[in-house]
């Protein structure tokens, strides 16, 4: 989570909302990605969306099968979309979403009984500084 906060601070300096993610599969980091939306042109250049990529052309391989997600957020429903089809094993996030949370919040996508998979999760890792580092995001920007 330490990794992905580093890249939420990237996020932020850049002026895009400040949330980082990893993948992380045996131990290793596959994929990293920060929130750049504004800059890439781009709705779906989430930190989340931009890891996943990177972690599949890693593997070489669409399905992330025994890898662990780590983000300074919860994702919202695009982000825990990708999660499943990429069959993520376990998402852990940061500052809760109560706006736009797909992992519990405000839906359950990542653990949606309809869909062919779940991930496992553990929310509230690192909570306090990832929040933190929204709201004084947020702040600056009123």
């Amino acid at each position: 989570m330490q990794e992905a906060l580093t890249l939420a601070r990237k996020a932020g300096a850049i002026g895009e909302v400040p949330v980082g993610a990893v993948v992380v599969k045996q131990g290793a980091i596959i994929g990293r990605g920060w929130n750049h939306p504004i800059a890439a042109h781009d709705p779906t250049a989430h930190a989340e969306i931009i890891a996943i990529r990177e972690a599949a052309r890693t593997l070489e391989n669409y399905r992330l099968t025994d890898a662990t997600l780590y983000v300074t957020l919860e994702p919202c429903a695009m982000c825990a979309g990708a999660m499943v089809h990429a069959r993520v094993r376990r998402l852990v996030f940061g500052a809760a979403d109560p706006r736009a949370g797909a992992a519990g919040s405000v839906f359950n996508l990542v653990r949606a009984a309809p869909l062919n998979h779940s991930l496992d999760v553990s929310g509230g890792v690192l909570a306090e500084e990832c929040g933190e580092l929204l709201k004084r995001f947020f702040a600056q920007r009123r």
